[in-house]
């Protein structure tokens, strides 16, 4: 076997593992939240009773013994998740059905074999949950982009560094920890921008449009605004893509099975075919903490210039979504760059860059709380991946920035495992987050003028060196006194005789 090939396939066993591994030991024994509390009663009810109604289950009526949740969290103690509508006389959760019903089948999968119940051991049942769910996201997302970053074109070394910042340094890190649909997502994001990019290299095959019709399809039923979002923007590409726009019919199709049980499972349940939790009725029930005022769809700011100063807060305030990935600064600064670039990757980063700017735009304009209490912006967590997409696209164009993805990658790491101690329900920042924030950034600031003052000079006076040789053995070459030089540049070997 190519030598190549073997490191190549020990790198990405390499990465599989790591994803794996941290994947297993991050998930955490409890519901740590209303968010996480709400999904796993819907998993409960479907294995328990067959349905979705989650009146009974250990995570909404308080007084489980054992418990299902943290020790010391009294409120989640004492009334159980509030995350549920009320609809004609019971409760069901109020997030998106269909994720439910695949670790429903986990679930009675792990019942079958001699598993216990959510009501007889709901740490195990927390754990195997989260790591069918948020965990197997998680592991996804990371082969996947490394991936993604050798066949942009990085060598091993750089893809597996970026994507240890991936892995370690992001928002990715803290919501592995719990079951949620943010980082589910994240892992379809990741697998779809991996099948688009070898499209847009190989072809764009009837089985590879199948496979991302399905991808879509998935997407849309875990997040109704990031979800519908992303499939609008890839129908786009495909219909600038003149080889696709006849076959777009086939991604449609794939995806349709998905958007039409979604919408089958809500009408059943809520009597709408849009989102059951944008009725304000079904939050009007005793001790609800919901109402119009702070329910998210439609618009919610006194004035346009609210809504631009509450937008601009989302990415770059206190839970800011560039404050708590400190990596992707690089490329939101590099941006204009890779755009006059015509890569063959350029449509590709044009759409990430579409769904990012209308996932954001679109959450900014419908809701006022930035996502609740939770690390960063949780509805962001998916918007990782065109985002590194992108960082694997200016390293290889500028490979001399890998010097500032090093730096500003630590700097994420530091932040990283501060979010994963902390855990990602948490609405306060993590200690010594502003400390390690401030001191990348001006360690950031500090590199570049290091670059400016000190190395480039350097630099220009090697290379005006090198020109004055250059130039002087071609005035002794044409005197007929130096012979032809070799310059290898691929083993940097340059041999010179000179006859004087």
């Amino acid at each position: 076997m190519d030598e190549r090939l073997r490191t190549e396939r020990w790198a990405r066993f390499g990465v599989a593992c790591g994803a794996i591994l941290i994947a297993l030991f991050a998930a955490r024994p409890y519901a740590d939240s209303w968010n996480d509390a709400s999904r796993l009663a819907t998993v409960e009810s479907l294995v328990e009773q067959r349905t979705l109604v989650i009146d009974n289950s250990i995570f909404v009526k308080p007084g489980a013994n054992p418990s299902p949740f943290r020790a010391d969290s009294a409120l989640l103690q004492a009334f159980g998740t509030k995350d549920k509508l009320f609809i004609n006389g019971h409760f069901y959760s109020d997030k998106s059905p269909v994720p439910a019903f695949h670790l429903a089948l986990v679930d009675q999968i792990w019942r079958w074999f001699g598993g216990p119940s959510a009501s007889t051991r709901p740490d195990w049942f927390c754990r195997v949950m989260t790591w069918f769910s948020s965990g197997l996201a998680y592991v996804i997302s990371i082969c996947c982009f490394f991936a993604i970053s050798r066949r942009i074109g990085l060598n091993p070394r750089t893809s597996l560094l970026i994507t240890a910042f991936f892995a370690l340094g992001t928002i990715a890190l803290p919501y592995v920890e719990h079951v949620n649909n943010h980082i589910l997502l994240l892992g379809v994001a990741s697998c779809l921008f991996l099948v688009l990019l070898t499209a847009e290299q190989e072809g764009w095959t009837t089985r590879r449009l199948v496979g991302i019709g399905v991808l879509l399809g998935i997407g849309y039923t875990i997040d109704l605004a990031a979800g519908p979002m992303l499939g609008l923007t890839v129908a786009g590409l495909l219909a600038w893509r003149a080889n696709t726009r006849k076959k777009i019919w086939l991604v449609a199709l794939a995806a349709m099975p998905f958007f039409f049980f979604h919408h089958v499972v809500n009408y059943r349940t809520g009597g709408t075919l849009g989102p059951a939790n944008a009725v304000a009725a079904y939050f009007e029930w005793p001790g609800s903490p919901f109402n119009p005022g702070n329910m998210t769809g439609g618009w919610k700011h006194s004035s346009v210039l609210d809504g631009l100063r509450y937008s601009l807060d989302m990415m770059f305030g206190k839970k800011g979504f560039f404050g708590h990935n400190l990596i992707l600064f690089l490329p939101l600064l590099a941006l204009p760059t890779l755009l006059r670039n015509r890569t063959s990757e350029r449509p590709i980063l044009i759409t990430g860059l579409l769904w990012s700017v209308g996932t954001w735009l679109l959450y900014a304009a419908t809701s006022n709380n930035q996502s609740g209490g939770c690390c960063s912006v949780r509805w962001f967590v998916p918007l990782l991946a065109p985002g590194f997409v992108a960082l694997a696209l200016i390293l290889r164009e500028r490979p001399e920035f890998c010097g500032d993805a090093i730096l500003l990658g630590c700097g994420g790491i530091a932040l990283g495992v501060g979010m994963a101690i902390r855990g990602p329900w948490f609405a306060q920042l993590m200690p010594f987050y502003w400390y390690i924030y401030a001191g990348t950034m001006f360690g950031w600031i500090g590199y570049q003028v290091y670059l400016r003052r000190v190395r480039v000079p350097e630099i220009n006076s090697e290379m005006s060196s090198t020109h004055a040789d250059e130039v002087l053995t071609l005035a002794l070459r044409r005197r007929g006194n130096v012979s032809p030089v070799r310059d290898d540049r691929t083993n940097a070997e340059v041999s010179t005789q000179k006859a004087f």
